[in-house]
């Protein structure tokens, strides 16, 4: 069998209001909202790519991070490249982020979104 044409289109994320999360990260990486409903939000980057969506989940629990046995693991997370590490962590600390308690490995801050999922913030190699 010949494989199909396949594409990574979006990430989708778990969120109790995926429309205010869905504004999170748009403003957070500069991304356009494209769709929203009650259950549901898309963004899409400027230019072509993958985006992230978003999905009600009535029951979101946030994950703990670090991982605690027991409690809510985090499944997945996003690596989100910068220019400059302190002015990004500055940036998503004023669009609503918050600095994890625990951070694991120098020249990488690992940021909380508005609901809990861990992002990581690193500089881009280049």
């Amino acid at each position: 069998m010949t494989r199909p044409h396949l594409q990574v289109a979006a990430t989708v994320i778990g969120a109790p209001d995926p429309a205010a999360l869905a504004a999170f990260y748009g403003r957070l990486l500069d991304w356009e909202v494209v769709e929203v409903d009650p259950t549901w939000a898309v963004l899409r980057p400027p230019a072509a790519g993958p985006g992230l969506s978003f999905q009600l989940e009535p029951d979101f629990v946030p994950a703990v991070w670090p991982a605690q046995a027991g409690s809510q693991q985090m499944t997945s997370h996003l690596d989100i490249a910068v220019d400059d590490l302190d002015e990004a962590v500055a940036w998503a600390i004023e669009v609503g982020a918050t600095r994890a308690p625990v951070q694991p490995q120098l020249g990488v801050c690992v940021m909380l979104d508005p609901v809990g999922h861990p992002f990581c913030l690193f500089p881009h190699a280049g």
